[in-house]
């Protein structure tokens, strides 16, 4: 079932994003060339409970085990942190999901490690730029299709193919709830977008083609061709006059 916010809700959930923001500002500085993604599972689950005194959503999640997701190079989403040392030129998506008085905050962001090359950083920027295309058709009245349209034409053009298994989706006091939000599609078509209803916009894009695998561990997912992966994500409120980043970093535009 969709939820409509109420006023006091969406307060809510502009606290538990912001939280999730915080997060992602936090934990950049120590994304570098040695660092285990254990490490830095450590650092953001310590941040989250003991200075923001909140819930980090993702452990035991369906029986996930950590605080993040760190997808690393060719990993799509999911990827559980582990003891692997980051080497430079990796590349790296930090996904974290914030409870705050019962509601959810969930964001997600690239990082380089030292230097990216220059093709990993163009996967990065044109993911980065199809979410924020997606983002800025929202509107109530629109339907969830013009979204996913203007992300898949717009990487598509750039000569990447876009990961069709794993969407966007509602969030609120449930983790993912409806609706599903796709990235590829057709313009017209999907559910209509009402004002009051979050959900993120998450696009996951492939330098090589589109398809992927699960690993056996039942929770990574990798480019089935091993080509590189990116993704950026943010957590939208639908308004009255268009659309609300709640998600929104320090830098503002992330």
């Amino acid at each position: 079932m969709v939820t409509i916010k109420t006023p006091e809700e969406q307060k809510k959930m502009r606290v538990a994003c912001r939280l999730a923001a915080d997060v992602l500002d936090m934990i950049g500085e120590h994304v570098v060339p040695g660092v285990t993604t254990e490490e830095l599972d450590r650092i953001c689950h310590d941040y989250i409970v003991n200075v923001q005194q909140a819930i980090p959503a993702n452990v035991n999640y369906r029986g996930f085990p950590k605080t993040i997701c760190a997808s690393v190079n060719h990993v799509v989403c999911h990827g559980i942190p582990s003891d692997k040392r980051l080497r430079a030129g990796d590349i790296l998506n930090i996904d974290v999901t914030v409870i705050r008085d019962g509601f959810h905050g969930d964001t997600s962001r690239m990082y380089f490690v030292g230097k990216a090359p220059a093709h990993a950083q163009r996967l990065s920027e044109t993911c980065h730029e199809a979410m924020w295309r997606g983002i800025e058709v929202v509107q109530a009245g629109v339907h969830l299709g013009d979204i996913g349209h203007a992300i898949q034409s717009y990487v598509e053009q750039q000569h990447f193919s876009v990961v069709r298994e794993y969407c966007g989706h509602g969030i609120g006091r449930v983790y993912h709830e409806d609706p599903q939000v796709l990235h590829y599609g057709e313009a017209g078509t999907g559910i209509e977008v009402k004002s009051g209803m979050t959900f993120t916009v998450e696009p996951m894009i492939n330098a090589g083609r589109r398809h992927v695998r699960l690993l056996p561990d039942g929770w990574t997912v990798i480019t089935k061709d091993h080509s590189l992966s990116a993704q950026w994500e943010h957590t939208i409120l639908v308004t009255d006059i268009g659309y609300e980043v709640l998600t929104l970093g320090a830098r503002g535009r992330n």
